[in-house]
């Protein structure tokens, strides 16, 4: 859409880095902290890159003053982080654990000290494990109970002070690694049922959580994140078209629709059943999940990549996991869905060491759909490069990250002038982090953490690079000076 001049970012834009616990705390047993579904998984051998752990991660438990005192450097105006579960309640139920929920409290008012406001996740990927040896985790309706149990102590605790929360983080992402391709807790491949039968009792632990935010704080901004591909069609024929059209039914929508409509998609529920997968639901679901809907107040976004969708025929490609975990370039390979949709590289691109489309206006493409169809404000809670970084002379020369970060900013801007309501952008991330499955050699920070692969090596030193002094000029500008 042309826009003959640009308004540019809100005034009270918030220009923010993200994190999640067990890929930035360690301390994973300290201090009462109960194990999580991660502490379990990563010691199975072969389940992470080199056996790589977030034991000891990248210290932020011990060092989240000195991280913190960073991000005022560059002004973040907020930091988005997760909470550990297993770290406020061991067990996942009964006994609270005073220890952890005064570790949030510090790092909160670390933040508010230099005016940065702090935006939670409640759920980021890390089930208690107790809960998984009790009951099975999500694969069990208690495991509702207990989220919600959990988000309630999290809201009533710190809710005089956290004004900004994300229930969920990337749904989509942990059911399909967890049920669909056994690369994430607790490994299971192709059980279908399950896999939406734990999309369902997450869907419902979302909006019973977010009923109670509102219940206690009418003020607080909610919403879960979502991880959104938004599609292309390989070709303009028809049968590519309607493959783009059941990719992002099954996709994308199935969530979104849910958060926002507090329903599914009625193409995918006649797939399914076509599949003879039912989902057990309690006769008051729909009336909860509609309920909550209308409370959202934004849809968060984790964006980093588009997809190339094309039909599939049904003795076609049948392969739901080709991610390319090593950072060997070209070596990703084509999924895809017999019956349904492939989804082949995108020639027009270029892709990162990981094989990830670098598509800028993908990001712009996601905001105006999530505009159009769903008429929501937008928190962009991650987008950022992994990339190969080295220390050359006591720096980090990331200028492959600034060109990266500057065209997804330039095309959020201009999402911002065809009407989209952008309330936050969050780079992943502000320290390097753990990869889940790609260990310590993708790096995504704003600042440098001396550390390898093996436990314990390195100084851990942080070591701002050259993309951490260019977003502090993006902050100073809001945004103009790129």
């Amino acid at each position: 859409m042309y826009i003959k001049e640009s308004k540019g970012f809100p005034e009270d834009f918030l220009w923010g880095a993200a994190s999640a616990a067990y890929q930035v705390e360690g301390a994973y047993d300290e201090d009462g902290k109960g194990l999580s579904s991660w502490d379990a998984f990563v010691k199975i051998p072969g389940k992470t890159f080199k056996g790589t752990t977030g034991d000891v991660a990248v210290d932020h438990y011990h060092r989240y003053k000195e991280d913190v005192k960073l991000m005022a450097y560059i002004g973040l105006k907020t930091y988005r982080f997760s909470i550990s579960w297993s770290r406020i309640f061991p067990e996942g139920n009964g006994k609270l654990n005073e220890k952890g929920l005064q570790f949030y409290d510090d790092l909160i008012n670390e933040c508010i000290k230099y005016k940065i406001k702090p935006m939670v996740t409640l759920y980021h990927w890390d089930m208690p494990q107790s809960l998984i040896d009790q009951y099975g985790g999500w694969e069990s309706r208690q495991s509702v109970d207990d989220f919600v149990n959990y988000a309630k102590v999290c809201f009533s605790h710190y809710g005089d002070r956290v004004k900004h929360w994300i229930i969920m983080n990337e749904q989509n992402v942990f059911t399909s690694h967890g049920w669909m391709l056994g690369t994430h807790p607790p490994g299971k491949i192709n059980d279908l049922k399950m896999f939406y039968q734990v999309n369902h009792h997450v869907f419902m632990a979302h909006a019973y959580s977010v009923l109670a935010l509102k219940e206690m704080y009418d003020d607080a901004l909610v919403g879960s994140s979502f991880a959104f591909s938004p599609s292309y069609a390989l070709t303009n024929k028809p049968e590519d078209a309607l493959s783009k059209q059941d990719y992002d039914t099954l996709q994308s929508y199935y969530w979104m629709d849910v958060y926002a409509y507090g329903r599914y998609p009625r193409a995918a529920l006649s797939y399914l059943e076509s599949l003879n997968v039912k989902i057990e639901m309690e006769p008051w679901d729909e009336d909860i999940l509609k309920r909550s809907a209308l409370l959202i107040d934004f849809m968060g976004v984790n964006y980093y990549q588009t997809t190339t969708v094309a039909y599939n025929p049904p003795q076609g490609v049948n392969n739901l996991n080709g991610e390319n975990n090593s950072g060997k370039k070209g070596t990703k390979a084509v999924t895809g869905i017999p019956g349904l949709y492939m989804n082949p590289s995108n020639d027009f691109l270029d892709k990162t060491d990981w094989d990830w489309a670098i598509d800028p206006s993908g990001l712009r493409f996601a905001c105006r759909d999530i505009t159009s169809r769903y008429d929501l404000p937008i928190i962009i809670s991650e987008n950022g490069l992994g990339a190969f970084d080295k220390i050359e002379d006591g720096k980090i020369h990331d200028p492959y990250r600034v060109d990266y970060l500057r065209e997804h900013i330039k095309e959020l801007k201009k999402a911002c002038d065809e009407g989209c309501r952008i309330l936050s952008y969050c780079v992943w991330s502000f320290t390097d982090v753990l990869s889940w499955l790609n260990g310590y050699q993708k790096r995504y920070g704003l600042v440098y953490v001396d550390r390898d692969e093996e436990e314990n090596s390195g100084t851990l030193k942080r070591i701002p690079k050259y993309s951490y002094y260019w977003y502090k000029k993006v902050i100073e500008s809001n945004g103009e000076n790129l």
